[in-house]
Order: C-alpha cells, then structure tokens, then sequence
C-alpha cells in the first residue's frame, strides 16, 4: 500500500503573452509550483497546495489575478476564484469580489466556514469582514498596465476582444500523498467587462473541477465559451471513459473550439499523479513538480526541465 507520489501542475492563464512579460510569466509559474510543492513534500494537503501556488500568482503583477487584475468598464478589479477539494466535492468560490488581495484564500473560507459554495459581491465582502480578512484599497490591485489598457479599449475605434487574448487566469490542480485532489482557479476576468460580469472561473465544473475518483482540472481562456461546454467536468467525463491526461484534455479543448469557436488552456492531473498542461490558444505560461523535476513552458511543444534543488537555488537568486 504505497503512498502517492505528489504532484503540481499550476497556469498562469492561455492567450497571447507579450514577449516582455514572458520571463516574468515563466518565473511566476515556477514560483508558484515550487511553492505548492514544497507543501507537498513535507506531506501537506492538496489543497494547501493549490491555495499556495494560486495566492501566489495573486501576489505576482504578471498575472490577471488578485494584484494585475484588468479592469471592468468603469475602471475597477472584480475578481472570482474557487476552490475544491476532490475527497468530498466540497468546493468554494467567490464572485465580482473587490478590495482584497487574495480571492482565492476567501473561496477557501467560504468552503469550510459557511454551508454555501459561492458568495458574490457585497456578501462576500461581508463575510471577509467577518473572517477578519483585511481589506485592500482597490488602487492598490490596478497595475500601471492595467489602466493602460483599461484607458485603450475605452477608446472608439478600440477592439477590447483584441486584448482579451492575453487573459492569464491563474490556476492549479494537485495530488498529495494521501491520493486526494484538489484544484484552485482565480481570476480579474475580461477586460472592460459589464460590471458584474462573471465567467467560469467561479462556476464549479467550468472553472474547475476535482473528485478524487478521476482526478483534478483547472481552466483558462475564454470564460463564456468555456461555461458553455462545462470545460473542466467534460475533461474529467473524458478521462472516466479511460483517456489519459493529455488527450482528455486535448479532446474536450478540440470541441470547445468546433462547438463554440472558443480557445482556452486546461491543466489536469488524474488520480494515479498523470498529468498534462494543454491550450489551443498561441501560449500558456505553466509549470509542473513531479518526482522532484520541474518541467516549464509558454509555448506549444516548449518545456524546460530542471531539478527542484537547482531550481530552488536560482529562485534564491532571483532566477
């Protein structure tokens, strides 16, 4: 009766990553999943695991998460995350929330202190003020860049659409010693948005799914498209019938993409620590732990190996 062998896969969103954010992007991600992973090997739980490396791309401007999330169209961050644990399908999640800076720790909160599974808004607000989260002054979340953006697509002859290519919702999915699941999905959402815009990164089974019996995703992309075909529970469907990771995964974008014309990008690790990084857009910046290697990439077919101690150096050196 073995234990599991613990595995990270963590996103840092699929779309277009400019080729000056891409080694910010790269280093985010790596970060991000040596940090789970550290929480991992000292036996820690899948979801503190998930929770971490997503707070942690939170923490990191490069990301449209928590501090660097877009702006909707009056020019503030509404953020939505969700958490679950595959055990039990308890899940948490939180919608349009503003003025905090980790969403994702919220959605955790919401899962374990209260008997609902989504909070949005003003309750949500309410409830952070109750778990004595403090809050965060929205300017504090707006990066230079997002305003940039925000100010260009208000412009008339602006396309918003050609900016939401570059979307990076963060995510991650994981597997601990014990053999449970998890995954964590966190988000600023679309550019210039309607306010009170939410897409699947708070809806459970589009922005994410995990059940211990097949294993745990976590998307990005277009969020309406991926809310239609339900993204991250057909790719789970998809590996119950007996595909692997990788073409569980590559089958469920492949439909998204003839159904609905929508792209996106899907992390997945199944039950027995398989796991795959997939994106039918040009690029998503991800990164994975397993067996104490870690693998990176940000384009198609790109993926970098190194071990976790060489890696853990150049982080302390700043990369």
């Amino acid at each position: 009766f073995g234990r599991m062998k613990p595995v990270i896969v963590v996103h840092g969103g699929a779309g277009r990553i400019f080729k000056e954010r891409e080694e910010g992007s790269r280093a985010g991600v790596v970060r991000a999943a040596l940090r789970g992973y550290g929480i991992l090997k000292r036996g820690g739980s899948a979801l503190d695991a998930v929770e971490e490396a997503v707070q942690s791309m939170e923490d990191d401007p490069h990301f449209n998460a928590g501090c660097g999330s877009v702006l909707n169209e009056k020019g503030e961050v509404e953020m939505d995350a969700i958490i679950m644990d595959g055990k039990t399908l308890d899940s948490g999640a939180v919608s349009a929330v503003k003025c905090i800076a980790n969403p994702i720790k919220l959605a955790r909160l919401v899962m374990e202190k209260t008997k609902h599974m989504l909070l949005t808004d003003h309750g949500a607000h309410l409830f952070a003020q109750a778990m004595g989260i403090p809050e965060t002054p929205g300017e504090k979340l707006i990066t230079e860049r997002s305003r940039e953006r925000w100010k260009k697509n208000l412009e008339p002859d602006s396309n918003p659409e050609e900016f939401q290519k570059d979307l990076g919702t963060v995510g991650a999915v994981a597997i601990d010693s014990e053999g449970n699941v998890a995954c964590a999905t966190s988000t600023g959402g679309l550019s210039n948005k309607l306010i009170g815009r939410v897409g699947d990164t708070a809806c459970i089974g589009s922005g994410g799914y995990a059940d211990n019996r097949s294993g745990a995703t976590s998307t990005t992309g277009h969020g309406e498209s991926i809310m239609k075909v339900v993204l991250a529970r057909l790719i789970l469907y998809h590996m119950e019938q007996g595909l692997s990771p990788e073409m569980a995964a590559d089958t469920a974008l492949d439909y998204m993409k003839t159904r609905v014309g929508g792209l996106g990008g899907v992390i997945v690790v199944n039950n027995s620590g398989e796991w795959a990084a997939r994106f039918s857009t040009k690029q998503m910046s991800w990164a994975t732990v397993k067996d104490d290697q870690l693998h990176y990439g940000i384009y198609a077919g790109e993926r970098h190996t190194k071990s976790v101690d060489e890696a853990l150096t150049l982080e302390s050196e700043g990369f």
